[in-house]
């Protein structure tokens, strides 16, 4: 048997999702980090707002909160203190940060 081959194999057979899991843990950590010293005052450590007017981050999908972290960082989309704060996040730093959000668990309850 062919030895790139045989390395090969079980790499095709990882679904994208085992591939996303072993490569987002160390994003994992980081994102916490991130979040602990630059968003926790506004958005929760757990996604849930603490103040008026500022976004449940918590559950939300990790693409989303990546586009909107650059567009504050860009100055497309205009909001004092994110544009302030986002343009002191690298790209990991954004990466990491979507991550940790996006790992969050969040249930939805309809009204009776």
């Amino acid at each position: 048997m062919n030895l790139r081959l045989f390395f090969l194999v079980p790499l095709l057979l990882c679904t994208s999702e085992t591939l996303n899991i072993v490569v987002s843990a160390g994003e994992l950590a980081a994102g916490k980090t991130k979040a602990e010293t630059m968003c926790q005052t506004c958005h929760g450590m757990n996604g849930k707002a603490t103040i008026p007017l500022a976004a449940n981050l918590g559950g939300q999908q990790k693409g989303y909160l990546k586009l909107q972290l650059e567009a504050y960082r860009s100055g497309e989309r205009r909001h004092e203190p994110m544009n302030i704060i986002s343009k002191m996040l690298s790209d990991d730093d954004i990466d990491q940060l979507a991550e940790w959000y996006a790992s969050i668990k969040v249930t939805f309850e309809l009204p009776k």
